[in-house]
């Protein structure tokens, strides 16, 4: 059965889709669009997805991102948002068996909205406040929500169906769901996460060397989470937030090195 709030965010996102084929443009659209952002908060809220804050969070992010490089920067966030609700839903029970606590909550705070999307939403707000025509941000937030993607995507569903789970670090074999271990299903599930994202922006924007910057980007931002949480959240020298929030942070400037190169 359909989970109501990924049904309503896959509204929106067909939504924001349709809405383009209409001649509603400026203030009118932005309006629109808006509206219906806080829409999905809202239903989000009620679904017990999101807390009050997060989902007040997560309107103020979507406002910088839709003023700062337009409706195509909210899709991606859709998208993020929705395959993640599902990834974490998915065999929740099984996921606990393996760690032995309580299942992940589904209902994420503002400090996780602002972690895994606060880069694009700071990215908005540059875009909007001072415009670069040399910067393709909508790369930029893109590449942020790949790595958002991939990261959740790989941890989630590569700890149920992962095989064999090494330590990023060390390269050798450790024990599936702590923090820096990885398996080859988990990667290629984050890495088809990431590719998720660049398809949506090569049918969108046309197949380009960014579709590449956005792919790449997704998926060593993925490993760099991967990385950090060896190196530095299992001595709980760095917090999962702060680890999800540099991951998508390193994506970002991974993206804008490579358009710089092609």
């Amino acid at each position: 059965m359909v989970d109501h709030v990924n049904f309503a965010v896959l509204s929106e996102a067909i939504i924001f889709v349709a809405i383009m084929n209409f001649p509603i443009t400026g203030h009118g659209l932005i309006l629109i669009l808006i509206v219906l952002v806080i829409a999905a908060a809202v239903v989000a809220v009620l679904k017990s997805k999101l807390t009050p804050t997060a989902g007040a969070t997560g309107v103020l992010i979507s406002v910088c991102i839709l003023m700062g490089v337009g409706w195509q920067g909210l899709l991606y966030l859709a998208i993020f948002f929705g395959s993640a609700t599902w990834a974490t839903r998915h065999k929740k029970q099984v996921k606990a068996g393996i760690s032995g606590t309580e299942p992940h909550s589904e209902k994420r705070n503002a400090s996780q909205v602002l972690a895994n999307g606060g880069v694009a939403g700071l990215l908005g707000l540059v875009a909007f406040l001072y415009p670069i025509s040399s910067v393709d941000y909508l790369v930029l937030i893109a590449a942020s929500f790949a790595s958002a993607t991939a990261d959740t995507l790989s941890s989630e569903l590569g700890t149920v169906y992962g095989k064999r789970f090494i330590n990023v670090l060390t390269l050798k074999e450790d024990q599936k769901g702590l923090d820096g271990v990885i398996s080859l299903e988990g990667t290629l599930i984050g890495a088809l996460g990431a590719g998720m994202i660049a398809l949506v922006y090569g049918w969108l924007q046309g197949f380009s060397g960014a579709v590449w910057a956005i792919l790449i980007a997704g998926i060593l931002g993925n490993l760099t989470d991967s990385l950090l949480g060896a190196a530095f959240e299992r001595k709980h020298q760095l917090g999962n937030d702060m680890v999800n929030f540099l991951n998508t942070a390193f994506a970002a400037l991974i993206a804008w090195v490579f358009l710089q190169i092609i």
